[in-house]
Order: structure tokens, then C-alpha cells, then sequence
């Protein structure tokens, strides 16, 4: 048991690190549109968080109140180089992280809860879409 704990406590410490570097990624596994059902991902989906960019590719379930000129862009996808970057700890572990773009056309805010080992949620708030909720995994970028 004590070599769990050992190893819980160094996955944390490495977990802080890349997360005080604003240096990893968030792997989605699950969706849950706001008034929809929860649905497992069967493909890779991620954000991408670096000091100087954050790099969207999720999919989209549930209502928008405007279609897109492109039908191939009906998911949540961009590249941000300026948007506003906040990070809170929790009280028990764990940060939340409010993501603000100012150059996405949609995305008004992304909010990752992060707990002390590394599971994440994801809540994604647009300007033209209903909000919806991401479950995955916070780790460090794979070179």
C-alpha cells in the first residue's frame, strides 16, 4: 500500500509541474452535452495547452443556434494565440483553469477542473452553441 501512496504522490508532483508550466494536454474520453446523455469517445480528441497557444480538436453533441458556413467545422476546433490564462488551486488538490480566447470565433471560455492525479472535466462555453462537458485525462505532452 505504502508504494502506491509513494507512487500517487510522485504522479501529483509531476502532474503540478507541467501544469504550473502551462505545458500539457487534455485527452477527452467522454462527452456530455448540456441536457444529453453521457457518451464514451471511440476517437483521439484533445486540447493542447502551451504557454504562447492553445490548440482545440473536440467534437460537438447538442444544440447550436447558428449552423456554420463550413459544414466540415460542426465540431469545436481552432488555434488560439491570445486569450487570458487563470489557474486556481482547489482546496483538496487539484487546480481549475479558466481559459479565456480572444481570437476564436465561438468559444467565449474553456474551464478544466483538474484533480491531484490527473482526471479532468472540461466545460466549454460558446457564444452560438448550448454548453457541453468533456471527461478525460490532464498529461504531459508526448514529443
Amino acid at each position: 500500500m505504502l508504494l502506491g501512496a509513494t507512487a500517487q504522490a510522485q504522479n501529483s508532483k509531476e502532474l503540478k509541474t507541467i501544469i504550473d508550466s502551462k505545458n500539457y494536454v487534455f485527452t477527452a474520453q467522454s462527452v456530455t452535452p448540456l441536457g444529453g446523455r453521457f457518451r464514451h469517445l471511440t476517437s483521439e480528441y484533445d486540447v493542447r495547452v502551451s504557454p504562447d497557444s492553445v490548440i482545440v480538436y473536440l467534437p460537438y453533441f447538442g444544440r447550436s443556434y447558428s449552423a456554420p458556413l463550413d459544414p466540415s467545422q460542426s465540431g469545436i476546433q481552432f488555434t488560439s494565440t491570445d486569450f487570458t490564462y487563470q489557474q486556481t488551486d482547489r482546496k483538496k488538490g487539484g487546480w481549475i483553469i479558466s481559459i479565456k480566447p480572444k481570437d476564436a470565433q465561438d468559444v467565449r471560455e474553456l474551464t478544466l477542473n483538474i484533480a491531484s492525479g490527473g482526471n479532468a472535466t472540461l466545460q466549454v462555453n460558446s457564444n452560438s452553441r448550448q454548453s457541453i462537458s468533456f471527461g478525460g485525462t490532464v498529461h504531459q505532452p508526448i514529443p
